[in-house]
This record gives C-alpha cells, sequence and structure tokens, in this order.
C-alpha cells in the first residue's frame, strides 16, 4: 500500500470511528417520550438513559488512550470498536430500562477508547505539513455527528423504532474493526508500563465529579450527597496530581500543565464546551415547550448552528496550517460568544425563527472555527509519542465542560423560570444563555493568550513545534 492510499484510509476509518461514537451523545435525546412508553420507564431512568454514555463516556478517556500507549493504538481501537458494536447491539435488544441503560454504560466504555484513540492514530498517520487540515476535517465531521444527532434519532424513530438508533452502530462497526487492523499502522505511546494507580485515581476523581454534577439538580446542589460526591472527587482528583508528579511513568505527565499553549487551550476547550452543550440543552427545549415544535422539528431549527463545522471546519484546519491556530480559535469564541448573546437578547415565547437564524449560524461559524484548530494546538505543544496522554486529557476536560455547563445553566434556569408557560421557560432561558455567552468569551480570552512560539523555558524537553 502506497504512502497516499494509506494516508486516505487512516483518514477514512478514523473519521468514521469518531462520527458513530460522537452521534451517540445527542442520538437518543428525540426518542426518550417512546423509550419511556416502550420500557415503562420513569423520569430518572430516562435521565440515566442518556447520562450513563456521559458519565461513562467522560471518566474514562485518559484510560483509553492510557490503554492504547500501552497495549497498541490500533489494536486497542479495534477492542473499543467492538465494545462499543456489541453494546449497541445489546441496547437494541435492552427489554427493561436498567438493561438499556447498562448497555449505555457499555456504550460509554467503548466510546471513550475509540474517540482519543483516532485522534492519535490520525495525528501520526497523515503528512506533518497537512496535519491541520487533516484534523481540521476530522473535527468537521465530528461535529457533524453532533449535528445530526437529534436529527437522525427524530428520523428513525418517526421512520422504524427507537431500537434502530443502536442498530445503525452494529454494522458500520462490524466493517471498521477488520479495516482498523488491516489497514492501520501500530504504534505506542512512550513507555510500555500501565500507571494503575494513576487510571485508578483519575477514573474515581472524574467519576466522583461528573456524577456529583450530573445529579445535581435532581438531588440538589446542598445535599449531601452531592456535596460528597464533589468534595471526593475533588480530593481523589488531587490525590491523581500527587501520585502523577512522583510517578515513574504516569499517565498524563504534569509537565504538560507547564506549558501555556497546552493549559490554555485546554481552558478555552473547557469554557467552549460549556456555554455551547448548556446552550443547546436549553435551546432545543425552548423550540419544543414554548413554541410548540416536535423534536424533529427543533432538530432542524437548530441545524444552521450545528451543521455549520461540516462546511466550515475544513477551511479553518487549512488555515491553521498557515495563520495559526490559537488565533483562530481566539476568533471562534469570539464569534459564537457574540451569538449566544444575541439569541439572549431576543428570545421571547413569540420571537419568529428567522430572526434566530443569523445568531445560529454565527455562533455555528465560531464553533467550527474553534473546533478545527483546537486538536492541533494542544498535540503540537506536546512531544509526538505523547500525543496519545495529551489527546485523551483535551477530551476528557471538553466532556466535563459540556457535563458542567448543561448542570451550570439548567440551574440557572431553574432559579428563574419554570415550565409553567412560554413566558416563564424564557424568563429562566435568557439569564443562563447570558452566562454561556459570559462563559465563551473568557474562553476567548484564554485563546487569544496562547503564546504563537514556546519558550524553551516552558518545557522540560527539546522544543515541540511551533503551537500556533
Amino acid at each position: 500500500m502506497s504512502a497516499k492510499q494509506r494516508t486516505i484510509w487512516t483518514f477514512a476509518i478514523t473519521s468514521a470511528a469518531v462520527f458513530m461514537a460522537t452521534l451517540d451523545n445527542l442520538v437518543v435525546t428525540t426518542a426518550l417520550p417512546v423509550i419511556r412508553k416502550d420500557l415503562h420507564a420513569s423520569i430518572e431512568s430516562l435521565e440515566w438513559t442518556v447520562n450513563a454514555y456521559t458519565l461513562t463516556f467522560a471518566v474514562l478517556l485518559l484510560t483509553g488512550a492510557a490503554l492504547g500507549d500501552r497495549f497498541g493504538r490500533r489494536r486497542m481501537l479495534a477492542i473499543g470498536l467492538f465494545i462499543f458494536t456489541a453494546s449497541s447491539a445489546a441496547a437494541a435488544l435492552a427489554p427493561t430500562a436498567g438493561a438499556l441503560i447498562a448497555a449505555r454504560a457499555a456504550q460509554g466504555v467503548g466510546g471513550a477508547i475509540v474517540t482519543p484513540l483516532t485522534l492519535t492514530i490520525l495525528s501520526a498517520g497523515v503528512p506533518a505539513n497537512r496535519r491541520g487540515a487533516f484534523i481540521g476535517a476530522w473535527s468537521g465531521i465530528a461535529g457533524l455527528a453532533v449535528a445530526f444527532g437529534p436529527l437522525v434519532g427524530g428520523a428513525v424513530v418517526s421512520g422504524i423504532s427507537w431500537h434502530w438508533i443502536f442498530w445503525l452502530n452494529v454494522p458500520i462497526g462490524v466493517a471498521l474493526i477488520p479495516l482498523a487492523l488491516t489497514r492501520l499502522n501500530e504504534s505506542y505511546g512512550p513507555s510500555n508500563k500501565l500507571d494503575l494507580p494513576g487510571v485508578a485515581l483519575a477514573s474515581g476523581g472524574l467519576f466522583g465529579i461528573v456524577w456529583g454534577l450530573v445529579r445535581g439538580n435532581t438531588a440538589g446542589w446542598s445535599s449531601p450527597q452531592i456535596v460528597g460526591a464533589l468534595t471526593g472527587g475533588a480530593v481523589v482528583l488531587a490525590l491523581f496530581v500527587l501520585w502523577e508528579l512522583r510517578a515513574e511513568a504516569p499517565m498524563l505527565p504534569m509537565r504538560f500543565f507547564r506549558n501555556r499553549v497546552f493549559t490554555l487551550a485546554n481552558v478555552a476547550s473547557l469554557l467552549m464546551f460549556f456555554g455551547m452543550f448548556g446552550s443547546i440543552f436549553l435551546l432545543s427545549q425552548f423550540f419544543q415547550t414554548v413554541q410548540g415544535y416536535s423534536p424533529l422539528g427543533s432538530g432542524l431549527r437548530i441545524l444552521p448552528w450545528t451543521i455549520m463545522p461540516m462546511f466550515v471546519a475544513p477551511i479553518a484546519g487549512a488555515l491553521s496550517d498557515r495563520i495559526g491556530g490559537a488565533r483562530l480559535m481566539g476568533v471562534g469564541l469570539t464569534l459564537q460568544a457574540a451569538g449566544l448573546a444575541s439569541l439572549a437578547a431576543i428570545s421571547a415565547p413569540s420571537t419568529p425563527y428567522w430572526q434566530l437564524v443569523v445568531p445560529f449560524m454565527v455562533s455555528g461559524i465560531g464553533m467550527a472555527m474553534f473546533w478545527a484548530p483546537v486538536a492541533n494546538v494542544v498535540l503540537a505543544a506536546v512531544r509526538k509519542e505523547e500525543e496519545g496522554q495529551a489527546s485523551g486529557a483535551q477530551n476528557a476536560i471538553r466532556e466535563l465542560g459540556g457535563v458542567f455547563g448543561v448542570a451550570v445553566l439548567a440551574s440557572v434556569w431553574s432559579h428563574y423560570g419554570s415550565y409553567s408557560s412560554g413566558t416563564d421557560f424564557v424568563n429562566g432561558m435568557t439569564p443562563a444563555i447570558w452566562v454561556g455567552a459570559i462563559v465563551v468569551a473568557l474562553g476567548a480570552v484564554a485563546a487569544f493568550a496562547i503564546p504563537r512560539r514556546l519558550r524553551a523555558q516552558e518545557v522540560s524537553a527539546p522544543a515541540y513545534a511551533e503551537a500556533a
């Protein structure tokens, strides 16, 4: 196989894998009413049908990257695809809500292995001078999965049944596993030792924090279980940091965070996902609860926002190789903050849809300009053999930002609004979206603060690539 063919296969396989894993973040949301009726599920069960995937996905991302570094990234990608495919079939066959929740949690395990490894394998498998363009296209495909999640869910539920939301993953996974094993090159991380204490501490700490954030609105933020979960998670993560500082082969070298590029890019990513996912969570309900559209109709109306990465991310990725990824990230977050601020300013129960289209498009363009270069900026800040660790950290941080954004913005909404009427809903949504806009604007500040070139004293290894 020629180098060009290998590059094409690497891009195709990693893009298809990340599309499948990312799609399942949102695809189930539009099917919840049907699942509730079919499986006689409670509201609590429906909540965990969504959160079981997000929870395991977020807390095991670092572990997935570490396993790839230890046992081989190609091998672990194939194992992750197998877990994801098998658990998708189990979800489709689930006879009870409990069985569905368990299958969704297993899907999250597979997704946590697949997602960081697709980026690492892609980064290593494409020409260095075109890495930004390929990662930009990869980011656009991941963004397309976010955009199409609610649409695919609504269309499949309306046209067939909710079971087929999960059956769709099975033939894709069955095709990808042999292709991954035969068409991808194997690669390993810098150490063949698995940092088991680090894996346990990182997973346990993130589990406590994410579980607390997910359950906070339901159980009450001051309840002992939530305070205990958040406090315990923070303590365990502090222990993780202490362990990584002294470990012989750390899962996440703490020296990464002495690199301003790595730290600021991840701060920007955390804040961007906070504002974006928290806002989409409320706006999708706005169209259904206030303006009376179906779940599919709601997804279609948000499409001008969520589909923009498909068109803009490849262009932005190519530009990042020429003009610098950090500047694109800063401009993108500025646009997204402006779009969210506009939505907060004009939203009312009777706001005509056409007035929302331009703010949605501005937010989507900004989102695409951020998504395309951020992965390349983060990976350029570390040595090539450490890209798996850096990728896992970046993915975990952004997913935590999304969980945190949904929890906090929903809490703001609960304080000011309710489901009693359209006006009451908007009274809560408006301040929540303003909070999202402010947080994204802070992310823009972090992105613009990323230096164009690393200073030698900021790293403890030979100079890394130019970061921005």
